[in-house]
């Protein structure tokens, strides 16, 4: 099985070893001032590659300055749930009961980032395009995670958008020659995880450190190939960057119970 934690840790203090980056970023949920300081601190270069996996929008309070900027930049993204619910509300507007659920779930916060002249079409129908997944050959982004018991070509939106303890609590890895990295699921809602860690499993890494929660306000950005985490917290202020291993809780697969 392919273990994305082989290396033997080292005392050194964290620094850049690989050039050409591929950094990760969780769940933004329209923190754009967290963004812009994560990204400072990253100090990205040009070779870097940068993803985003979804849930860029609600909750938090300039949503519409976060889409612009990844629009305008041509960031990778893939497509999360609020994202989706976003998009049920427009396109299924005769149903007041997806707009209302929307609304509360954070839509009313980008609603209002938005102002007087309303969320852009150009900015829907760039979050429509968003895809559901992205394969890095070693490593395969999606927002949510995976059905573990049905193949890829069987699953879709529900799956890779929504999913939740079904993968979180398979025993076996999905792929075994990749790992898979999610947002969607706060951390520490995970067993044994506190704020601002990551989780690991069975063949998965979740990176949904919550930015927009009070109980955390850690927004993250994983560099994949370096193994280091990049941290901002947008309540706090504070920046710091930590070795992938000593940031990360194994899961038990056994111990992951339902989500409300």
């Amino acid at each position: 099985m392919f273990n994305f934690f082989s290396k033997p840790s080292t005392a050194k203090p964290p620094r850049t070893i690989f050039k050409n980056r591929r950094i990760i970023i969780g769940d933004i949920h329209g923190h754009y001032d967290g963004l812009m300081a994560l990204l400072e601190n990253v100090e990205l270069g040009d070779d870097d590659q940068v993803y985003f996996l979804g849930d860029l929008i609600d909750r938090g309070p300039k949503s519409a300055e976060v889409v612009k900027f990844l629009r305008d930049n041509q960031y990778p993204c893939l497509l999360g749930n609020h994202e989706v619910m976003l998009l049920r509300a427009v396109y299924e507007a005769e149903d007041e009961r997806v707009l209302n659920f929307w609304l509360k779930a954070g839509g009313d916060a980008t609603v209002a980032s938005y102002g007087s002249e309303g969320i852009l079409r150009a900015d829907l129908d760039w979050m429509a395009s968003l895809p559901t997944y992205l394969d890095l050959d070693d490593v395969w982004l999606v927002h949510a995670g995976v059905d573990p018991y049905l193949r890829l070509d069987q699953q879709g939106e529900q799956q890779f958008c929504w999913m939740r303890e079904k993968f979180f609590s398979s025993a076996f890895p999905y792929f075994e020659n990749k790992i898979i990295v999610t947002g969607h699921t706060i951390t520490f809602t995970l067993p044994g995880v506190s704020p601002g860690e990551l989780a690991a499993g069975v063949g998965w890494l979740n990176i949904e450190t919550g930015a927009y929660h009070r109980k955390s306000g850690w927004m993250t950005a994983l560099d994949i190939n370096n193994k280091l985490v990049h941290q901002y917290n947008v309540f706090t202020k504070k920046y710091r960057c930590k070795k992938l291993e000593h940031i990360t809780k194994q899961i038990d697969p056994n111990k992951v119970t339902a989500y409300n």
